[in-house]
C-alpha cells in the first residue's frame, strides 16, 4: 500500500498534509484582510510605543497617533462587517471599540498639544518680580494659647 496522496493511490490528488491528516484550509479573503488590518494596527501601535520610549516631541506623537487611530477605525469597521464570517465575538469587537475611545481621546490631547506648540520658557512671574514662590507659615505660632483674645493674652497684662 502506499501512502494516502501519494501519486499510486487510485486518483487522489496529491496535497499537502497536516500533521493529523488534512489538508489546510485558508481563510476565506474577508477573514485574511481582518489580519492584514491587525497587523497593519499592530505595526502603527508599536511605532507609537517606540515614540513613547524615547519621548519624542508632541508634534510627531501626533502624527503617529493619526496614522494608529485610523488603522484601528479600518479594523473596527473590518471587524463588524466580518464578524459572522470569521466567527468575531461581540465582546471582542466591543473591547475594541472601547480601546478606541480611548486612545481617540489621547490622541487628542496629544494632538492638541502639539497644536498649541512649545511652552514659553521666559522668566516666570516670581523671577520678574524677584521673589521666590513662598506661602505663609501657618503654622507660626501666634500667641500664648487658649487664653489668647483679639486684644492679646489676658495671662500677660
Amino acid at each position: 500500500m502506499g501512502v494516502p496522496g501519494s501519486p499510486g493511490m487510485g486518483g487522489m490528488q496529491s496535497a499537502p498534509m497536516t500533521p493529523f491528516g488534512a489538508q489546510p484550509q485558508q481563510p476565506p479573503p474577508a477573514c485574511q484582510n481582518l489580519m492584514a488590518l491587525r497587523d497593519e494596527t499592530q505595526k502603527a501601535g508599536q511605532a507609537l510605543k517606540a515614540a513613547s520610549e524615547k519621548k519624542a516631541p508632541p508634534e510627531e506623537a501626533c502624527k503617529l497617533f493619526k496614522v494608529f487611530v485610523a488603522a484601528e477605525s479600518k479594523m473596527i469597521k473590518g471587524l463588524e462587517e466580518n464578524s459572522q464570517v470569521c466567527g468575531v465575538p461581540a465582546d471582542a469587537i466591543k473591547q475594541v471599540k472601547a480601546q478606541h475611545v480611548g486612545v481617540s481621546k489621547m490622541a487628542k490631547q496629544v494632538c492638541d498639544a502639539a497644536a498649541a506648540g512649545p511652552r514659553q520658557s521666559g522668566p516666570s512671574f516670581s523671577e520678574v518680580l524677584g521673589s521666590s514662590p513662598t506661602v505663609p507659615d501657618s503654622n507660626a505660632k501666634r500667641g500664648y494659647g487658649t487664653f489668647d483674645t483679639l486684644s492679646g493674652s489676658q495671662l500677660l497684662r
